[in-house]
């Protein structure tokens, strides 16, 4: 079973952490998670015919951890970049920040873009907090554009609290590295077969 190794990225507070419990455990982290600059989790994700080995790091964004960080980001097949559908400061850091990261350390590593806590657009006390700053919601459209200026495979969005596309999010990170992991092989044999199995599975 080949392992598929994902590493999140963003700012503090983006909700990485609780949609990686929400997904490896199929339900909302009940507790505050104790945290210490970057977790680990495992779990195992069958695709059609293909058995992976999925592993997750969630990592800080304070700058106090840049240099722990970027030793997680060698030997990645695949690098989400998070930000809140509530907070347009973490929108902008992509940009800014984060994708800038992704590229110095592991350029040619395919990419997504994922829009979290996507439960709070429409949510009423969200929209008037930041209708009050003179901000909104990022809408839909503005990830599906960023997400094609800087390159990204996908744009996703999901909501950790009611699960809703969450599982999407890492199928699509697996079918992301295992593709880009397929076209990268010179060798017949499992990669071949590999690239058999995604093609049912994207079309």
């Amino acid at each position: 079973m080949p392992d598929v190794k994902c590493v999140l990225v963003g700012d503090n507070n983006v909700g990485k952490e609780p949609l990686l419990v929400s997904y490896v455990t199929n339900k909302f982290p009940s507790e505050e998670i104790f945290y210490n600059g970057f977790q680990e989790y495992c779990k195992s994700v069958t695709l059609g015919e293909t058995h992976v080995n999925l592993i997750l790091w969630d990592t800080a964004g304070d700058e106090d951890w840049d240099r722990v960080r970027s030793m997680l980001y060698p030997e990645k097949d695949v690098i989400l970049l998070c930000f809140s559908i509530d907070d347009p400061t973490s929108f902008q850091n992509i940009r800014e920040k984060w994708y800038r990261e992704v590229q110095f350390h592991c350029p040619n590593i395919p990419k997504i873009l994922v829009g979290t806590k996507l439960d709070l657009r429409e949510d009423k006390a969200t929209v008037e907090k930041l209708r009050a700053a003179k901000e909104e919601p990022i809408p839909y459209s503005k990830g599906v554009s960023l997400a094609e200026q800087i390159g990204a495979v996908k744009y996703l969005e999901c909501s950790a609290l009611t699960q809703q596309g969450v599982e999407c999010v890492f199928l699509q990170a697996i079918v992301a590295a295992l593709n880009h992991r397929a076209h990268e092989a010179p060798e017949p044999g499992f990669m071949y077969i590999l690239k058999k199995n995604l093609s049912r599975l994207l079309n």
